[in-house]
């Protein structure tokens, strides 16, 4: 699986990275994790319903997440990260 940002999540990527080193490390392990193996059990992936239909929830720490929808079988577009409340509240 190949994941692409949108320019919201690229900018918020990059304040973290800024901000907080260990956070911006866990993101990468995380996406490296979502493109070799997107079944693994640390993702904790989930698909979203309601507002959120067709999009999927992957999470960074127990707070945080980022939100995806799937373009093809081999591409997921990130379109948003934050915390629970953040990504949810949209």
């Amino acid at each position: 699986m190949k994941a692409k940002f949108s320019p919201f999540v690229q900018r918020t990527i990059t304040q973290i990275y800024k901000k907080d080193r260990k956070l911006a490390k866990k993101i990468q392990r995380q996406i490296f994790l979502f493109e070799t193996n997107p079944k693994h059990p640390s993702l904790r992936l989930h698909k979203l319903s309601g507002t959120f239909d067709n999009m999927w929830s992957l999470s960074i720490t127990l707070s945080i997440r980022m939100v995806y929808r799937l373009i093809n079988q081999k591409i997921a577009y990130f379109v948003d990260i934050g915390t629970h409340d953040e990504v949810y509240r949209k």
